[in-house]
């Protein structure tokens, strides 16, 4: 069924926008505006790329449990660093956020891009790019049975354990951030830390922690673009502007991971839905992609006419905190 294809795809499309908004809503409920999105799914994908290249290249045979724990732990790594730059610059050093964010973006892609491209002259290859497609194979491993179940085995069963960690992870931050004393002192922190500081809540500690923890999850992104939907083959400015969009689904599922569960798959259809149009141009595609960001900025008119609280960004996001003003 073209239908059960469509909405598999665009599952697959959207898992990494997914693991990047739940990673920038939890930066946000702490009041900060993380704009280094891309940049660090950026570096969460190259830093998978690294470790399964070097696992690869030195391993006689593939152990399957390090060929997925090696990629997976750089990953996680690269990305934490990111994440603990931002906030050393924004939350210790008080920069801007905007600047500090945009800076990752840049920092991380040029990264990317230049380990990227030392990695494939190391292979030799023509062609400028990684293929990793042994490790691959093991991201890529779905259930055994979901081929017997027909077009709903295809649909909801036959991705890989990243996707389903995806879903997951952002259900488990849902709880945390609306029925947890953690979640409730992180909200306190995003919509008023000089009140969360005094009431004995660490505003800093908060700050570093979800901007580190939310960097780490948006980086799993990464890893999944390159490891399970591009097969394992890393080019450089392979990415596009996934990470972008991971920042507009913030706005779409107000705040709430749980809907961005949802989002994500509406936004990765958006993204794919030229693909089955027949005799569309590159101009009528082009024009196509941009479907996720027109209903975003539409979904932004409504809520903001509405104007409904649940459904505004915590009201200190985007500025900085000095205790000694409070």
């Amino acid at each position: 069924m073209m239908l059960a294809g469509f909405l598999q795809r665009a599952i697959m499309q959207g898992i990494p926008l997914l693991y990047g908004s739940t990673g920038e809503i939890l930066t946000e409920k702490s009041g900060h505006l993380n704009l280094g999105i891309p940049g660090i799914m950026y570096m969460g994908g190259i830093g998978g790329v690294i470790g399964a290249f070097l696992y690869e290249q030195n391993a006689a045979a593939l152990n399957p449990v390090l060929a997925v724990l090696i990629p997976l732990v750089c990953s996680m790594l690269g990305s934490l660093l990111m994440g603990l730059i931002y906030c050393f610059l924004t939350v210790t050093l008080r920069a801007n956020q905007n600047v500090t964010g945009l800076a990752l973006t840049t920092f991380g892609v040029g990264f990317g891009n230049f380990f990227g491209g030392s990695l494939a002259k190391l292979t030799g290859s023509d062609i400028p790019s990684i293929n990793l497609t042994a490790t691959s194979s093991y991201f890529r491993t779905s259930l055994p049975f979901a081929n017997d179940l027909g077009w709903f085995g295809q649909i909801f069963l036959s991705h890989s354990f990243l996707a389903y960690a995806a879903v997951i992870i952002a259900l488990a931050s849902s709880f945390i951030l609306s029925h947890t004393r953690v979640g409730l002192h992180l909200r306190a922190v995003g919509e008023n830390p000089a009140t969360a500081d005094a009431a004995g809540i660490n505003v800093g500690k908060y700050k570093y922690f979800a901007t580190c923890i939310g960097s780490v999850i948006a980086g799993l992104g990464g890893l999944y673009y390159v490891m399970d939907y591009a097969n394992g083959v890393w080019s450089n400015d392979g990415f596009g502007d996934r990470g972008w969009l991971a920042i507009a689904l913030v706005i779409f599922a107000v705040w709430r991971p749980n809907i961005s569960i949802l989002g994500s798959i509406l936004f990765g259809g958006l993204y794919i839905v030229h693909n089955y149009i027949r005799d569309l141009d590159v101009s009528g595609q082009e024009l196509f992609k941009m479907l996720p960001y027109v209903v975003t900025i539409l979904f932004l008119i409504v809520i903001s006419i509405r104007s409904k609280r649940e459904a505004q960004p915590p009201s200190h996001l985007g500025l900085p905190y000095f205790r000694e003003e409070r």
